[in-house]
């Protein structure tokens, strides 16, 4: 064995789990999309690790594709380095760890289902990970099995079937959370709000120093503080204030998207379920325009504390 052969074989089953790992991670966030748990659901989280498994997925991917074609270049020269000791060891070790996944995985559906705690959110997880383990400790068993001086079509569509998987599952996710571009715009629209309570918390601060709103938004500035009233991040432009009375106020933006928001963290809005987190219910909107209009309550934010003269 060659150095070149220990390194290509170490870096094919390095891409090979890496391979398997973000394309389980993808299905995982997926089905926490299309079947949320209200209990335990933060969106912007999801999506931040879905661009991460994608990211990994695409590039490893490729590299393990790049890896194994030059090794089945290799192995049609000479046939003999399929049974190369080290690249057994790493074939029995991908064995052993697919088999071990294979088992745990059962033993969680076992207790699950004692705990009766079944759900198609936990049911879609088992069951993924069962195909991609099986399908793994299926395919170099047979390797291990096959006869290097003949020549099998099923690599080639092994392959070929792993290629489309993995193509799907990325694809899939352009319809389960939207495109790149798509998500781009919802940050802008995320960032947007959060400017907004930031510009919010402010106006109220004033209103508890000095009894009186803001007459304008650059009125919020503080050299002191360093607070600075943001503006539109992919425009610039300022935001839209309004007074409508000595209590009352109104915050507007221009939004790219329909809103996804509730909170903090983002949820997606599907028929017939609640999530939690409801006071946060005043940040939705539609795309385009959209103006949140606001009532200081007095009693809530006691204006007595201030700052002594």
């Amino acid at each position: 064995m060659t150095p070149r052969d220990f390194f290509m074989h170490l870096l094919g089953f390095v891409a090979l789990y890496a391979s398997i790992i973000s394309f389980l991670t993808l299905m995982y966030q997926y089905v926490n999309v299309l079947f949320p748990d209200p209990l335990n659901f933060y969106y912007t989280r999801i999506l931040n690790i879905i661009r991460v498994a994608s990211s990994t997925l695409i590039v490893v991917f490729l590299v393990f594709i790049l890896i194994n074609w030059l090794l089945e270049r290799d192995f049609a020269k000479a046939p003999k380095k399929r049974d190369l000791k080290f690249r057994k060891w790493l074939i029995y070790f991908t064995l052993f760890v697919s088999a071990i996944t294979i088992i745990i995985d059962l033993i969680r559906l076992v207790y699950i289902f004692y705990s009766g705690e079944l759900t198609t959110r936990f049911l879609l997880k088992i069951l993924a990970v069962l195909i991609v383990a099986a399908g793994v400790l299926a395919y170099y068993f047979w390797d291990l099995k096959r006869d290097t001086e003949k020549k099998y079509k099923l690599p080639r569509i092994a392959l070929w079937v792993s290629v489309i998987v993995v193509l799907a599952g990325i694809v899939s996710g352009f319809f389960i959370v939207g495109t790149p571009a798509e998500q781009r715009l919802r940050r802008f629209d995320d960032q947007r709000v959060s400017d907004l309570q930031e510009i919010q918390n402010q106006i109220i601060y004033y209103w508890q120093q000095k009894d009186v709103l803001p007459s304008k938004l650059t009125d919020l500035n503080d050299s002191i503080s360093g607070f600075v009233v943001p503006t539109d991040p992919a425009t610039g432009a300022d935001y839209i204030y309004n007074i409508q009375g000595e209590l009352d106020f109104e915050l507007c933006a221009n939004f790219d998207k329909v809103s996804l928001a509730e909170g903090r963290n983002t949820y997606p809005r599907q028929p017939g379920i609640y999530y939690p987190g409801a006071y946060q219910e005043n940040w939705s909107h539609e795309a385009g325009e959209k103006c949140f209009s606001r009532i200081i309550d007095p009693e809530l934010y006691d204006n007595t504390l201030k700052i002594a003269e």
